[in-house]
């Protein structure tokens, strides 16, 4: 055992130290074995443990995923429950949508028919009344083209302007205050005359149309045109005056003043504006320019200053009727005083009546309760007449 195997530099190995080695070895070899099946054996049972709890895990997992699957389609089940019952609801509230849509439809439809209806009837109407005024523009065109062929002559126009004038006379004074184509002292005949209440002397009216001139001064373009025309408006013009106030102002037997009756207002308001010089001759020359309107105005004057004369010449007479109607007024309030008397005393006749009236009820009132004061006057009951055999 104590025999040197081999040496190791300056060591000698022996065979025991050599068997103690060998089996110090193996025993480190088994320990190392036995530590490494140790960990093995963990290693498995921690892999085992681990596959358990994985295996534990997956359980629960597809246990939850059942439930979530079978919760999933009890819900899936559910909405499709709730799907349909909202179906047949969107499908009824569809239809009442649509048999709404359809009912307003039809009454609007009926009632755009009603309204087209009227609205054509009134249409139709509008075209009767379109009809009937052009009807009346074509008659009326007719009447001014008939107008125009009046006024273009110079006999027509003046009988035109005679018509308007006596017309607004006419129409504004009573009969005897005025005379057409009266007849002066020298033989002259103006259109009309008008007397005046209290004066013999008479208001002459001549008519004049001085249309012509006055259209051809509208025409007038030019500056030298234009001239010309209103020396032509002019000349007419004071040639109508000088005519009226030669021919019918006659001193004495006429009024001082003449009317020219100019038939319309266009052309007067032309005269009147444009041309003051000429409206200031005639004024001068005593003749007094006017249109309808102030012929009208005249005329009623003229009617009020008749009226007057009138109620002044009737002044007596009708002082005289005041007086019987102020006779006839004192006998009415004489014969009402008299009636008031005989109300007054049939008042206290009346009042006598009610208080016999009253006193009798009193009575009769007593005589009905058995209510008497003293023994009374015995009233003897009234005697019937004797009835004969005959009756």
């Amino acid at each position: 055992m104590a025999e040197t195997l081999f040496t190791i530099g300056e060591n000698a190995v022996t065979v025991g130290q050599a068997l103690a080695a060998s089996a110090a070895l193996a025993l480190a070899v088994l320990i190392a074995l036995a530590v490494i099946l140790g960990r093995a054996a963990r290693a498995r049972r921690s892999e085992a443990a681990a596959e358990a709890m994985r295996s534990a895990q997956l359980e629960q997992r597809m246990t939850s995923l059942a439930r979530i699957q079978a919760e999933t389609v009890g819900r899936l089940h559910a909405m499709g429950e709730t799907l349909s019952g909202r179906q047949a609801e969107l499908g009824r509230l569809v239809n009442e949508r649509l048999d709404a849509v359809t009912h307003r439809i039809g009454q609007s439809m009926e009632t755009t028919t009603r309204h087209t209806v009227e609205s054509l009837r009134h249409l139709h109407e509008r075209l009767a009344l379109i009809d009937n005024a052009q009807k009346n523009l074509t008659e009326l065109s007719s009447q001014v083209t008939s107008l125009r062929e009046v006024l273009a002559n110079k006999q027509a126009r003046g009988a035109f302007g005679q018509g308007r004038m006596e017309a607004i006379v006419q129409d504004g004074l009573p009969k005897g205050a005025f005379a057409f184509q009266f007849t002066l002292s020298n033989r002259t005949r103006p259109d009309c005359a008008v007397f005046l209440p209290g004066d013999s002397r008479p208001l002459v009216i001549d008519a004049k149309f001085p249309l012509e001139a006055v259209t051809a001064f509208r025409d007038a373009r030019s500056e030298e045109t234009k001239k010309q025309a209103a020396q032509r408006l002019r000349q007419d013009v004071l040639k109508h005056v000088n005519d009226i106030a030669e021919r019918y102002l006659i001193p004495g037997e006429t009024q001082e003043l003449a009317l020219m009756f100019v038939p319309s207002e266009s052309v007067y308001a032309e005269l009147h504006d444009g041309f003051d010089d000429l409206i200031q001759k005639a004024y001068r020359a005593q003749v007094v320019l006017v249109s309808p309107s102030l012929l009208m105005l005249a005329i009623q004057v003229t009617q009020q200053i008749c009226k007057d004369a009138r109620m002044r010449e009737a002044a007596h007479e009708i002082r005289t009727e005041v007086g019987h109607l102020m006779d006839d007024l004192g006998r009415l309030r004489e014969r009402v005083l008299k009636l008031q008397q005989h109300f007054g005393q049939a008042s206290d006749d009346v009042g006598q009546i009610l208080i016999s009236a009253d006193k009798i009820t009193k009575r009769g009132g007593r005589i009905e309760a058995l209510e008497f004061e003293g023994e009374g006057v015995v009233i003897p009951a009234p005697m019937g007449r004797k009835i004969d055999a005959a009756e």
